[in-house]
């Protein structure tokens, strides 16, 4: 096993990895920014180091600094996360240049699967299904029409170097994908350094659903099941839940087929997740792979009874997957509720500020992961996300049921947050039956 690992993260996910470690009696090295010199994660952790200043380039974004963290701290292994550096193939190869164990996917996997016009050629070769789009990358606005043509409309442009729906544009005519590939093009060259675009069809209201998978060294690979994520604001999720309602058994096993196939195609190791948008007829199509641990990550867990953060230490380490396929069994439901300091009456405007007073939900069923506490700062340099609140139940009527309650105990006051929003969400009649799709948020279904 790993001697200590330092976490290049901050907020609830450096807390998870931390507990992680401790159940796996790992040392912990948590880094942070001179605004999280008094974050929750830098208490808990065996040892803290400081990074820089709070902008995110200057700490958790400076892979020099991070690296320099791991020498002085004495760690032998580094968990990135999810989010900042967690899926850059260059930091996960830098880490293996300086020594240290990466925990996470090889840099080869990071990187085939960054680029996300590769990626999706490299799947639709292993027999996964894709949505019909342009085979690579579009290199202006003629090769964009010419793509077009045979695609039809509406289609999608996408940041081939992207993901969490940056970078993204819709376009219903030809007559507007000029303006929406320049738009498109500066967007992704400024989130990802890449202004690369390719384009996909855009399908009417689909369901995402991903598929949660595992593999090793030694040629184990399995999947852990499905999450449903369709709520979702900019292509960016607020909900999800496990199992997917209503998912007929024979799309469920050709997507976990699929997603297991796909991971052995690339020679996958560690955790990942296979991403799918599913139509009306039950077709279903690859979108990308996450080559990390998602941030729903808990709601797998509830309904496996599996500790996804230890089984990545274990693999890390060249060890076995503790887990054989038939051992992975889904019980009960989970819904796991993601609160961020956003006003959802102003389009999720961030809303930045201290937090006066924070009383989180508890009770039987009831799972917390937050990075936060009352008088905690929310910073305008990270990711607004406060809390996840995950609910397990007996099917997934209780745990609708629970979350609910759950949502009407949590307080959160001096900032807005998404908190009003996720129970209208819960209580209306589409969400309460399971009938999901991806633009329901952005068609004002919770108003």
């Amino acid at each position: 096993m790993l001697r200590a690992v330092l976490i290049a993260n901050r907020g609830e996910i450096a807390r998870r990895i931390i507990r992680a470690c401790r159940r796996a009696g790992v040392a912990t090295v948590a880094v942070y920014s001179e605004a999280d010199r008094d974050a929750l994660h830098v208490r808990e952790a065996d040892q803290a180091v400081l990074l820089g200043p709070a902008p995110a380039r200057e700490s958790y974004l400076d892979a020099e600094r991070i690296l320099d963290a791991a020498r002085r701290s004495g760690a032998d292994a580094v968990h990135p996360g999810y989010g900042f550096l967690s899926e850059n193939w260059q930091f996960a190869e830098a880490c293996a240049r300086a020594g240290l164990t990466f925990v996470g996917p090889p840099a080869e996997a990071i990187h085939a699967m960054g680029d996300k016009a590769g990626a999706r050629r490299l799947m639709a070769a292993a027999g996964v299904p894709t949505v019909p789009g342009s085979p690579g990358p579009v290199a202006d606005v003629a090769a964009a029409e010419a793509a077009a043509a045979g695609i039809g409309f509406p289609l999608i442009l996408k940041a081939t170097g992207g993901g969490g729906g940056l970078g993204m544009a819709r376009v219903e005519r030809t007559a507007d994908l000029a303006a929406a590939f320049a738009s498109a093009t500066r967007r992704a060259q400024s989130a990802f350094g890449n202004a690369a675009l390719y384009l996909e069809r855009y399908l009417e209201r689909p369901r995402h659903v991903e598929v949660q998978v595992f593999a090793d060294a030694h040629g184990s690979a399995v999947h852990l099941h499905e999450r449903e994520c369709s709520i979702q604001r900019r292509h960016q999720k607020l909900m999800e839940e496990s199992p997917a309602p209503g998912l007929a058994p024979a799309i469920k096993r050709g997507l976990t087929e699929a997603a297991v196939a796909g991971a052995r195609a690339i020679g996958y190791t560690n955790a990942g997740t296979f991403e799918f948008l599913v139509d009306a007829a039950g077709g279903f199509y690859f979108i990308e792979m996450n080559t990390r641990i998602q941030v729903e990550h808990p709601v797998t867990e509830e309904v496996t009874g599996l500790d996804l953060v230890v089984e990545q230490l274990r693999v890390a380490a060249g060890e076995r997957l503790t887990w054989r396929q038939d051992d992975i069994v889904q019980r009960g439901a989970a819904v796991e509720c993601r609160v961020y300091a956003e006003d959802p009456d102003k389009n999720f405007l961030p809303s930045p500020g201290t937090i006066s007073r924070l009383v989180p939900p508890a009770g039987e069923g009831i799972r917390v992961e937050s990075g936060v506490e009352t008088g905690s700062v929310v910073s305008v340099h990270y990711d607004p996300l406060l809390l996840k609140l995950v609910a397990r139940g007996d099917d997934r009527d209780a745990a609708v049921a629970r979350m609910r309650a759950a949502l009407d105990a949590t307080v959160v006051e001096g900032v807005r947050t998404t908190i009003p929003f996720l129970r209208r969400a819960l209580d209306h009649p589409d969400v309460r039956r399971g009938a999901l799709h991806t633009q329901m948020v952005d068609q004002g279904a919770f108003r």
